[in-house]
């Protein structure tokens, strides 16, 4: 009776011990997140390019349990070269044909690599290189098109703001939005699954709930209600309601995509850099498709957003 009491006591001071630390490192990752939004230009781009760079190290790592060999360098290089390519286009640096001709033009050099070397590579090696150029380079350098958005119509209500806020562009607004809105989906899935969590979503992540899942949803579509409000959206921000389902809903493909992987590589966790949180890919999985579609939905709701 007395071994069981302290068996219980122990367990729930490591949880407490794994709660803390995963609270600490949120707290720093969000807090570094809010720093280089905030600055955007090219320390924003630095700091995309440094996690990009610790991710695409754990996805080479999970294929390489696999029995891949990816051009891991050539890869890794060729990423960071869509990144700085991409803002250096969006600051007029650099014409914006050259900047999406990194991707088609990588992609080559990735499969002319394999094919030099003494193993010619195979149809899984090629694969696992030309999606880790798209899952962590063409997929994260989205952010940066995001974040040097300056159209006005994008985000009414800056018009009404006196000049000393004219630091304040669209791409700050929307960025941040949509971070917030991802962030209120994976504390919305947390906190609604662990209360009223029923019934599984998928065998792939087993901890995840149909119950947290709408939760998640839930939270992201208020949020972004409030953000569309907040932004100066018409009829008081309803399409901000939209766009915070569609995030959620992508942000969970995102989430549900690196567990395939780590299932398929036989690993508990992508990495261990993040105390409580795993690797890189652990902590960024809901963030790597959701820059994409929301640049290119903004872009197609343009006309109607002022």
């Amino acid at each position: 009776m007395i071994s069981e009491a302290l068996a219980a006591t122990t367990q729930t001071t490591e949880r407490r011990g794994i709660l803390r630390k995963r609270l600490i490192s949120g707290l720093a990752a969000g807090g570094f997140g809010l720093l280089v939004v905030g600055l955007g230009g090219w320390w924003f781009t630095l700091a995309v390019g440094v996690i990009v760079h610790l991710g695409l190290l754990e996805f080479f790592r999970m294929a390489q349990f696999k029995g891949m060999r990816p051009a891991t360098k050539t890869t890794l290089v060729a990423c960071q070269l869509l990144l700085l390519s991409t803002q250096w286009a969006a600051q007029g640096g650099l014409p914006e044909s050259i900047a999406h001709a990194v991707l088609p033009l990588s992609g080559a050099a990735i499969c002319s690599w394999l094919l030099l070397q003494p193993i010619t590579g195979s149809i899984a090696d090629i694969a696992a290189s030309i999606f880790g150029l798209f899952y962590l380079g063409f997929l994260p350098s989205h952010w940066l098109a995001l974040r040097n958005l300056t159209a006005p119509q994008l985000v009414p209500s800056l018009n009404q703001l006196p000049v000393t806020w004219s630091w304040l562009s669209s791409g700050l607004v929307i960025t941040l939005s949509a971070c917030l809105m991802i962030v209120a989906s994976d504390i919305g899935s947390w906190a609604v699954g662990k209360r009223f969590g029923k019934h599984p979503l998928s065998p792939i992540s087993p901890g995840k709930t149909i119950e947290g899942t709408l939760g998640g949803i839930a939270c992201a579509t208020l949020l972004g209600l409030i953000c569309g409000y907040a932004m100066g959206w018409p009829l008081a921000g309803l399409p901000g309601l939209f766009l915070g389902a569609l995030v959620a809903l992508i942000a969970l493909v995102g989430d549900l995509t690196e567990s395939m992987m780590k299932r398929d590589a036989g690993l508990k966790d992508s990495g261990d850099v993040l105390p409580g949180h795993g690797g890189i890919l652990d902590r960024i999985d809901s963030y790597l498709f959701a820059p994409a579609v929301i640049y290119y939905v903004i872009g197609l709701a343009k006309p109607f957003l002022s």
